[in-house]
């Protein structure tokens, strides 16, 4: 189990790299797959995105894909949030957090595969209260469902402020370090938090982000939305088969 674990997470990692996502979105209906339950799966996950998301979002500003100052006030929303998360998944039943986690998933497919990619909107500058708030709720429900919220956050980011889909993807991954560390931190304390086989996943996680950061880097902006929609459908047809069939 634990080779396996590792192979599933140097493959998490490359694809949380290249979409700029904390893995938890892919990592999830894998475990389940394999046998965890969703609230272990969450624990393993949120531990993965620790180490995804640190690393990832330190190649992304080497590249200078985008700025701190911007993401930090969507961070330290999503931080909030995130701490409230184990309260929140003690007290909701596990077949709803599986129905939160198909809505997530659902309106991020809609919202990325009605988006062009160009669509002559001026970028809009969400303000810090603004993106506060959204990193608030985003983290809360994110966390508790074993996603990091890049998921959710990124096609806000494109289809609202119409920021440009490389740097929202950035924007997201770099959310994920506050949502994340604040999520570990409040599951612990739950309970919630399988060390070992989350430590297993983490760190394997790390070869593959190292190389889906650099392929993001290299492809158009086209190709990397047309690859985003892709992903969120294979995921939403895993959480659709899982959940119904």
């Amino acid at each position: 189990m634990e080779l396996l674990l590792a192979l599933v997470g140097i493959g998490v990692g490359f694809l949380s790299g290249f979409f700029g996502i904390g893995g938890g979105t892919i990592l999830v209906p894998i475990l389940l797959y394999l046998g965890f339950g969703i609230k272990e799966a969450v624990g393993i996950s949120v531990t993965q995105m620790v180490f995804s998301s640190l690393y990832g979002s330190f190649l992304n500003l080497r590249k200078a894909v985008f700025q701190m100052g911007e993401g930090i006030a969507i961070g330290m929303g999503g931080a909030v949030g995130a701490l409230l998360s184990g309260y929140f998944l003690k007290v909701v039943p596990e077949k709803v957090l599986e129905y939160i986690f198909l809505a997530i998933v659902l309106f991020a497919f809609i919202r990325f595969f009605t988006k062009r990619v160009d669509d002559g909107m001026e970028e809009r500058e969400p303000s810090p209260p603004l993106l506060f708030v959204l990193g608030l709720f985003v983290g809360l429900i994110a966390i508790s469902v074993g996603v990091g919220g890049s998921i959710l956050i990124t096609p806000v980011l494109v289809g609202i402020f119409h920021l440009n889909v490389k740097k929202a993807a950035a924007m997201g991954l770099f959310f994920v370090i506050f949502s994340s560390l604040s999520g570990f931190l409040s599951l612990s304390l739950f309970g919630h938090i399988d060390y070992l086989h989350g430590f297993i996943v983490g760190a394997s996680s790390l070869i593959g982000v190292h190389f889906g950061i650099r392929l993001a880097h290299r492809v158009g902006k086209g190709s990397f939305k047309r690859a985003l929609v892709a992903m969120y459908g294979v995921i939403l047809l895993m959480t659709i088969r899982k959940i119904f069939f």
